[in-house]
Formats: C-alpha cells, sequence, structure tokens
C-alpha cells in the first residue's frame, strides 16, 4: 500500500521546478493556466524571486501547490493516474489543498483561487510582525503541551504542528511565545529556533482567515475522490465532501498532525511514502516518523524518471 504526500509553507525556494519546466514542455502550459487564473506572474516568481516576495504567504502556498501539480500533471500526460501508484494521500497544512486536487476533488482553478485567499486571509488576521512560531527540538508533543497548560502565559501560544517525535513547533503572540521558549528551554528543549514567518499559523489568531475559508469552501464544489485522503485534523480516511470542507476549515487554526498521520499510514498498512513536490522536508519526517516505511522524493526531473522507470518495472 502507498500513500502520497505534499509539503506545506517552508518548503518555498527560488528556483524550484525550474528544471521541470526547462525539461518536459508540457508543463508551460500548467504554469501559464495558473497565472492566468490569479493574474499575477507566479511562475517568474517562482524561478527569479526575489525571495522576499515569494515567501509571502498569498504567494508562497499557491506556489508550492502548482509545483505539486505540475508533477503530478507530467506523470497524468504518461498515462499514470494517481490511483495507479497510490492507494492513500495526505498534505501538511497547505499541502491538503495540493492533495485534493491531485486526486481530482478540486480542480486546479479552484484549488489556486482558494490557496490565494487562504494565504492572504492568514497574513492579514494578525498585524505583521506581532506573531511568532518556532520550532522545538527535543521535547515531544505531550512535554510541550504540559508547559502550555500552565496557564501563565498572558496571550495566546499553542502547538501548530507536531511534526515528528522530539520535534514540534509553537505558534501565538510574539510576547507569549518568548516566554514560553524559556519555560521550555528549563523543560530541556535541545533546541529552538525561531520561524522566519510573517503570521502565527495554526491558532486561535488565525480565527478571521477560518471564517473567510468557512465562507469560501461552503460555495465550493468538490468532486469525487480518486483515493482517500487522511486530513490533519481529523487522522482518519475520508471521501466524504462535507467531512472534507469541516476539516479544512478547522485546520486553519488546528495542531498540524502530521506524527499522527504517519502513524496512521503504518496502522492502515502503508508500505512506501512519496513525496511530491519542492523539497524533502515530508521525507525527512517520514524517516523519523515510521523509519521502517520506503521513501520515495519526486521533486527534479531526475527522480521523476527513476519514480517513472520503477512504476514501468513493475
Amino acid at each position: 500500500m502507498k500513500a502520497i504526500v505534499f509539503p506545506g509553507q517552508g518548503s518555498q525556494f527560488v528556483g524550484m521546478g525550474k528544471d521541470l519546466f526547462d525539461n518536459f514542455p508540457e508543463t508551460k502550459i500548467i504554469f501559464e493556466e495558473v497565472d492566468d487564473i490569479l493574474n499575477q506572474k507566479l511562475s517568474d516568481l517562482i524561478f527569479n524571486g526575489p525571495e522576499e516576495e515569494l515567501m509571502l504567504t498569498e504567494n508562497a502556498q499557491p506556489a508550492i501547490m502548482l509545483i505539486g501539480m505540475v508533477i503530478i500533471d507530467i506523470l497524468k500526460k504518461r498515462n499514470f493516474k494517481v490511483q495507479d501508484f497510490a492507494d492513500l494521500a495526505a498534505g501538511h497544512s497547505l499541502g491538503e489543498y495540493t492533495a485534493l486536487a491531485a486526486i481530482e476533488g478540486l480542480t486546479l482553478a479552484e484549488t489556486a483561487r482558494l490557496l490565494k485567499i487562504r494565504g492572504k486571509a492568514m497574513q492579514e488576521s494578525f498585524p505583521k510582525n506581532k506573531g511568532a512560531m518556532a520550532a522545538i527540538i527535543g521535547l515531544n508533543f505531550n512535554e510541550v503541551e504540559e508547559v502550555l497548560s500552565e496557564k501563565k502565559y498572558k496571550y495566546v501560544c499553542q502547538i501548530a504542528n507536531d511534526n515528528a517525535p522530539g520535534q514540534v513547533v509553537i505558534s501565538g503572540e510574539g510576547e507569549s511565545v518568548e516566554q514560553v521558549i524559556e519555560s521550555l528551554k528549563s523543560k530541556g528543549a535541545k533546541k529552538i529556533v525561531k520561524l522566519p514567518v510573517s503570521a502565527p499559523f495554526h491558532c486561535d489568531l488565525m480565527d478571521p482567515a477560518k471564517e473567510i475559508m468557512r465562507s469560501e469552501l461552503k460555495n465550493t464544489e468538490f468532486s469525487d475522490l480518486l483515493i482517500p485522503i487522511i486530513q490533519n485534523v481529523s487522522l482518519e480516511p475520508t471521501l466524504d465532501r462535507e467531512v472534507l470542507k469541516e476539516n479544512l476549515v478547522k485546520q486553519v487554526t488546528e495542531t498540524v498532525r502530521w506524527r499522527e498521520t504517519m502513524n496512521k499510514f503504518v496502522e492502515n498498512g502503508v508500505t512506501d511514502v512519496i513525496e511530491i513536490g519542492a523539497g524533502n522536508v515530508l521525507t525527512n519526517l517520514s524517516k523519523r516518523n515510521a523509519p521502517n516505511l520506503q521513501r520515495f522524493t519526486l521533486n527534479s526531473k531526475e527522480s521523476l524518471e527513476n519514480f517513472i522507470k520503477d512504476i514501468e518495472s513493475v
């Protein structure tokens, strides 16, 4: 049993997907299509930067999705359907939207539109540079949650991502995040890295964005999925359209439960995890979460050609 996974924000970099664009001429169509949908030269921003503009949430989210969908499109053009090489899907935060587009629950146009709205709404939900996020290395989810539950912090601070054993991300108002960091150091955190983000994602401060997405998703038509998806907030494989929508709404303010998602893969008999998109963050997390799984990363011409050879040889 195989699962495909799609990365979230932080995987973006200037130049991602350029070798795909240069070596697979058909990809020009999908890059141009998303440019037209969003009425901006997103492809030029992806290939040439500047980096600070690409990192803006409203640009990064559709850009990361686009690279994932370019790879899916290359496979489809060679008559490899998603259901031919995957039985389950999942995505990390915004990657859940890419997953839904890849398994045909959403069109490319709807996905690009929704992610542009989602990114802008998240960016504008809290004053710029007033929030913060930090990666906590060396403490597990329960240990971080214990510190947060002490309720001695004046402002919001919550767990945004439970990525792997010993890798948790916190998010909230800057002052509280700083206070929590000091408490976590005392708790035994090996390393704490403040993340270069412009807003505190996946916490209650994103509530305005959550309501915007509730309205947008209510009016969005979903199609039948090719394969089930395990969503960040529920952990149960689903094909139900209304469940999909509600979980996408909840996801804006709730924890990305990636460690548990990987555990759920194992419980469901997954043997291979295939990361599709920019970078290899989820491949590395797979190694930490479920070291016995076979791991594949599709993010370049070479990796894609090798994967196609593997499929053809089966």
